[in-house]
């Protein structure tokens, strides 16, 4: 059975002002520095056997905690990286809703597809999808930790299981430097056993951001 660890990065200061970040490289703070250091035990004891990292700072260096007490190398994937929002990227999400309100109401309204220039959930959940199952690839009946962020998160997940848009609506964000688990086995598939796991550090902040 392969185990796949979908670990969200931890906190920056764009996600504490709930500003955009989408696909812009934004490091981590250092609350950020520290919800990693804290949460990289938790996964070094499930006994990874590969790291894989989006390319964005703030997913490469939360791997990088986690590879600090493993000796593992981190791989970087770019498709690991955020949804792309387009216009909306660097701006505060009040920003947003004021100089584009008809997309800003879609995008709230789970529109997978809202304009603005953003990336639709469609090509989302294929990207980091394809991304996910490429990176469980290298450890087949192992453990393999994926950092990456929110939204793509989410969306990955509900690529491997077979999820609609709406099923994926009712699940809730993870929170920075939290983690979901799958499973994968020749007779059921990938399957989802936990989800949000981790330390409590400060409330779930909006995953797009």
């Amino acid at each position: 059975m392969t185990r796949l660890i979908i670990w969200r990065h931890g906190n920056t200061d764009w996600n504490a002002a709930s500003r955009v970040q989408g696909q812009t490289d934004v490091p981590l703070n250092d609350l950020g520095r520290e919800q990693a250091r804290t949460a990289a035990p938790l996964l070094a004891a499930l006994r990874p056997d590969a790291i894989v990292a989006s390319d964005l700072s703030r997913a490469a260096d939360t791997a990088a905690a986690l590879a600090a007490l493993t000796g593992l190398p981190v791989r970087t994937d770019p498709r690991l990286r955020e949804r792309h929002f387009g216009l909306w990227q660097g701006l505060v999400l009040t920003e947003a809703a004021e100089r584009h309100p008809a997309e800003f109401a879609r995008w709230r309204a789970g529109d997978p597809d809202p304009g603005a220039g953003i990336e639709t959930l469609d090509d989302l959940g294929k990207r980091i999808g394809a991304a996910f199952q490429d990176a469980a690839d290298l450890a087949p009946g192992g453990t393999v930790v994926v950092t990456t962020h929110g939204g793509g998160a989410r969306q990955g997940v509900g690529q491997l299981l077979g999820w609609e848009h709406a099923v994926l609506r009712t699940v809730g964000p993870l929170s920075n430097c939290h983690w979901t688990e799958l499973r994968h086995d020749d007779a059921r598939g990938w399957h989802l056993r936990a989800h949000n796991v981790g330390l409590i550090t400060v409330p779930a902040t909006t995953e797009a951001v």
